[in-house]
């Protein structure tokens, strides 16, 4: 009797334990205005970035044509050494003056713990930008509009 009650004991610790490790996240309406610039579609990237200024997941991709990757020169460092699908996290590219909105699912974990957002964008043989936008991963942040530097005018996000 007593071994069943510590086995019982023991599964209900350990389902517990795998319970936790599974990582809540929330779902983010992502609305980006595309400043009004010439030329071709821009790819876009937005990227997770740990508290070490690295990067740790693609979240979203603007652009499906996987020829045109390399010339976003950071991200596709990190993404030739860690290759994914991203197929799923893929939509089109966005062109001057443009909106998107997209679906980005977000670890709550992530929010308010240092981490940050990276909006990089290249545009066919114009200026590449690592950091068209850069914004700390708060519940601030998300709150606020967000102006970019480069092709990206600004973004805003609201909880879904």
């Amino acid at each position: 009797m007593n071994s069943i009650f510590k086995t019982a004991l023991l599964s209900a610790f350990i389902c517990l334990i795998s319970f936790q490790s599974f990582a809540q996240s929330s779902k983010y309406k992502c609305m980006l205005q595309m400043s009004n610039y010439m030329g071709e579609g821009a790819y876009v990237v937005v990227s997770l970035i740990n508290p070490k200024g690295a990067y740790e997941k693609t979240l979203y991709v603007m652009g499906d044509d996987k020829k045109w990757y390399k010339t976003l020169k950071e991200w596709h460092k990190f993404y030739s050494k860690k290759p994914s699908n991203i197929s799923a996290i893929t939509g089109a590219s966005v062109t001057g003056g443009d909106r998107s909105i997209t679906t980005i699912e977000i670890e709550d974990s992530k929010i308010n713990s240092g981490y940050k957002l990276r909006f990089e964008s290249a545009v066919e043989d114009q200026k590449y930008h690592v950091s068209d936008l850069e914004m700390p991963l708060t519940t601030a942040a998300l709150a606020d509009k967000t102006e970019g530097k480069g092709y990206i005018r600004y973004v805003r996000f609201s909880k879904l």
